[in-house]
């Protein structure tokens, strides 16, 4: 037989160029993706204008070269067949609404995660980043370039991303990858006001193929918040361009459709579809089109709905099931906040979730688990905020056949631990509530070693924490999940599961089953003092009691409650609990009560908070201790209150009174000092809750004149103050054994007694001079008397002594080892003439006083030297001797010192 011999054909090269060239076409709106199938023309009459070639071209498959691969895939995308043939059906329960619905207020945004993702998901590895290193020049385009040299130019500067221009830094720890990211988000957003978009394009790029690297599994959570932040910016750059484009001559309506945007809009928009189009690889181009999603509008109506559900089928090419599951995510996250009526593409996504489901469990994710020694369970864990989110959104207003047929679907997957975990999340608390009984079959049933059962409990106390299951089951609901939890030998695991369920048990059960619960917690954080790592999880757990038992007597009745207390061991700790049960108390308790049972343990309670007291403390909270004290005080009954309050106040000004004395003989140390101090706080915060005013004025003067003994000038300047801003409150009339009196005469008694001790006090240095005088004489000045009454007149005569007393070189009386004003101020002129200032207004208000007496009565006492008259009379009248020059006698106090109490009593002397 004759060989035949094969000879290939002659190839002219330029015709065949010429033949195969492309005719650029008008594109309808509808089919501008460039993604769709190419038909390809050949023009017949290309040497005439480019108007109406269109209508003059005839397509011509016969003269261009066929593609060996479009033959083979006859014309067909492989990853199109892959989606047809994996077409998930549509479920008969799936609603897509028919009208546009708003996201509402019981939808939690996606930014309320953001912050526990990023904290919970943490890494020690080292990270690495592809930085843009590009160089930032351009060549500069004259007017009458060419359009095909822009968009070459365009090209080449796409290509030169693709294709080298960027630098690997290695090394980075947790901290220098979050800067960097951020460093990027900034360059972003610095390259597009300086209308660089093409580099700005280059960077949301880049950055977005960091989501494809996996190489830190366990920080992949937080890379992806961190990546979707710059996606978000930049998408949001894209829209507000191109809606700034059609304000022109009249900004869009919020409403708009495709048929408001003008053509140069459509264009740009259309344009940066393109580019998009044009990057190679999957994930880049699926996360930067899905962040311009929103930009679908300027186009058409159907924009949006056609463009998830493509990028919906695209990620079926993600091969790296976690990277895949992140996608969806992020796509579901778009998808709710630019058209939350779409409901098909979130089901879609959900149930493609369910189809690919196995992938987690498969050898290349099992490799990759042994390469970085990351634990099935932890491996589990990454995937729980993507999938709770998606699920969030297709859970969201969905009917409840839908979440039933979702909660089927996931019952017959094998090792579905991970999606029931987060059905239980997403789905509403009701739902999960009124099938509780079912979860519980379906926990028991999942493999404890992919993912631990007790966070499966935990996530079902969450639901039935805020919802109500049947009652006749909640009480085999408790056991089921005790009998997990008390197994749990973790203490962490343990007491973040059980501080959970305690809120389902105080809401549903009595103080027996809670006392049981507390007597299990305390076995298992006792041991290794536990405790010290879980004080978040137990004052959580005592706010929930406390949110459901009002009543003290059975609140106290419990065995365990208190021997739980006694676990918080951290000052700071400790109190703040105690505020919390005394805030309760004091809101909740409608009349005093008289059980000793509540009394010793509260007293127990606010000593506790009052001994935390110390130097350090601010106002503020001492301010708020002191009421919570007071406010406990005023619940006991009369007759305990007595013993509660007066007792210890008097015992306390004893003890200083002790300590003086001690001072006084020389017998003075730190301890003593501190001692001191520590009672004086004490008197400061109880002397509050007595019920009599003078007691309470009294007892301030007496702790502020000990204090100022021992050296302790704040607390003597806080108590005089306090002593001071209480003397507006003194009423008129005081009962005194059950009649109704004048207080006037108790008033002046205490300020005279008052004036004698501002002699030795030294006034403090930011607050001017004087400024203890002048804030008493302010509040005598503002205190309404009685008509007709020379009380004010008085107080201003007894001040006058003062001040001349404090006008001396050596004052006539003072305190060992406390520099009062004459050692501060030395007889300075300008302290004198202060003083001096302060008399005038003084003698001023008296005289103008005078002016109103009855002259007859003021020349009959002083014709015959006698004082019938009224006492402020003869008070004016030693006024006036002052002025002539007489000697007057004035009253002058000392203060002694002894059995055990400070007495202060007037002494007269002549000066």
């Amino acid at each position: 037989m004759a060989s035949v011999q094969w000879h290939s054909r002659a190839r002219k090269y330029e015709s065949e160029l010429h033949m195969c060239r492309l005719e650029v076409l008008a594109v309808e709106l509808s089919d501008y993706h460039p993604l769709k199938a190419i038909t390809v023309t050949d023009s017949k009459s290309r040497r005439g204008g480019r108007k109406g070639s269109t209508s003059s071209s005839s397509s011509s498959c016969s003269s261009v070269a066929p593609d060996p691969l479009s033959l083979t895939l006859d014309g067909t995308d492989p990853l199109s067949l892959f989606a047809a043939a994996s077409e998930t059906p549509t479920l008969p329960h799936s609603i897509s609404a028919g009208k546009e619905e708003e996201v509402g207020s019981d939808f939690e945004p996606w930014s309320c995660k953001r912050g526990e993702i990023l904290s919970r998901f943490t890494t020690t590895e080292k990270l690495s980043i592809n930085l843009f290193m590009g160089s930032d020049k351009s060549k500069a385009s004259s007017p009458s370039s060419a359009v095909s040299e822009k968009v070459r130019t365009r090209l080449e500067e796409l290509d030169d991303l693709e294709e080298g221009s960027q630098r690997e830094l290695l090394n980075l720890s947790q901290q220098d990858y979050v800067n960097r990211i951020e460093e990027l988000n900034q360059s972003l957003k610095e390259a597009w006001g300086s209308d660089q978009k093409v580099k700005a394009l280059k960077i949301v790029i880049q950055c977005s193929k960091l989501l494809s690297d996996t190489s830190v599994i366990q920080f992949y959570p937080s890379k992806f918040v961190l990546i979707t932040d710059i996606l978000d910016t930049f998408g949001g750059l894209v829209y507000d361009r191109i809606w700034s484009m059609c304000a022109d001559p009249h900004p869009l309506p919020e409403s708009f459709s495709a048929d408001d945007v003008n053509d140069t809009a459509k264009e740009t928009c259309l344009n940066w579809f393109f580019k998009i189009a044009s990057i190679r690889e999957l994930v880049p181009r699926l996360y930067v089109e899905a962040a311009i999603l929103k930009c679908n509008r300027f186009l058409t109506k159907s924009g949006i709905q056609e463009t998830l559900q493509r990028l919906t089928a695209m990620i079926r090419g993600i091969g790296d099931p976690l990277v895949a599951v992140y996608a969806r995510a992020y796509l579901c996250r778009v998808g709710m906040e630019v058209a939350p009526h779409l409901k098909d593409s979130l089901n879609k996504n959900f149930f493609d979730l369910l189809a690919s489901f196995r992938q987690v469990h498969g050898e290349s994710v099992q490799n990759q688990l042994v390469l970085q020694r990351v634990e099935i369970p932890i491996y589990l864990t990454l995937y729980s905020p993507a999938i709770h989110w998606i699920l969030q959104c297709v859970a969201y207003r969905a009917p409840e056949v839908l979440l039933t047929e979702m909660m089927d679907r996931c019952k017959k997957l094998g090792n579905n631990a991970l999606l029931l975990n987060s059905v239980m999340w997403a789905f509403r608390a009701e739902f999960v509530a009124m099938r509780a009984t079912d979860f519980i079959g379906m926990i028991k049933d999942c493999d404890e070693a992919g993912f631990p059962k007790h966070l499966l409990f935990a996530s079902l106390g969450r639901s039935l924490s805020v919802a109500d299951p049947p009652e006749s089951e909640r009480l085999s609901i408790l056991n089921e999940a005790w009998k997990v939890i008390t197994k749990v030998r973790s203490p962490r695991d343990y007491i973040n599961c059980a501080e959970i369920w305690v809120e389902f048990t105080c809401r549903h059960f009595t103080k027996r089953e809670v006392n049981t619960v507390l007597a299990d917690i305390i076995k298992h954080i006792t041991p290794d003092r536990a405790f010290e790592d879980a004080y978040p999880q137990l004052q959580s757990v005592i706010k929930k009691i406390l949110t459901y038992f009002h009543d003290f007597s059975v609140l106290f009745s419990m065995e365990k409650f208190l021997p739980f207390l006694d676990m918080f061991q951290k000052d700071s700790v400790r109190v703040e609990v105690c505020k919390s049960i005394m805030e309760v108390f004091i809101k909740h308790q409608q009349e005093p009560t008289r059980d000793p049972v509540i009394l010793n343990a509260l007293l127990h309670i606010c000593k506790t908070m009052h001994d935390s007291v110390n130097a350090l403390t601010l106002d503020d909270e001492k301010r708020a201790l002191s009421l919570l004290i007071n406010g406990f005080i005023r619940m006991v009954s009369p007759s305990d209150a007595f013993i509660l309050s007066e007792l210890q106040c008097i015992q306390t000004v004893n003890q200083l009174a002790m300590e003086t004395r001690r001072v006084m003989k020389g017998n003075h140390s730190r301890k003593t000092a501190a001692f001191v101090r520590a009672c004086a706080a004490y008197s400061f915060i109880t002397i509050p809750s007595l019920t009599s005013i003078f007691s309470r004025l009294n007892l301030y003067l007496l702790s502020g004149q000990v204090a100022l003994a021992n050296q302790c000038l704040s607390q003597a300047d806080a108590f005089l103050k306090a002593a001071v801003s209480l003397l507006p409150e003194v009423p008129r009339t005081i009962s005194i054994e059950g009649k109704q009196r004048s207080s006037e005469s108790f008033l002046l008694d205490f300020i005279n007694n008052f004036l004698s001790t501002l002699l030795v006090v030294p006034d403090h240095p930011e607050q001017g001079v004087l400024y203890l005088v002048r804030g008493l004489l302010n509040m005598v000045q503002d205190y309404t008397w009685e008509d007709n009454s020379d009380a004010k007149i008085r107080v201003y005569i007894s001040a006058l002594p003062l001040l001349a007393a404090m006008s001396q070189e050596s004052y006539l009386y003072t305190i060992p080892k406390v520099d009062s004003n004459e050692t501060l101020y030395g007889g300075d002129p300008k302290f004198i003439a202060e003083i001096n200032k302060l008399c005038e207004t003084l003698i001023s208000q008296v005289l103008d006083h005078l002016k109103g007496l009855g002259r007859d009565e003021v020349r009959y006492c002083v014709s015959n030297n006698a004082f019938p008259l009224r006492g402020t009379t003869r008070l004016l009248m030693q006024v006036m001797r002052i002025l002539s020059g007489q000697s007057v006698i004035s009253r002058v106090y000392t203060t002694r010192f002894g059995n055990g109490m400070v007495h202060v009593e007037p002494q007269p002397r002549w000066y």
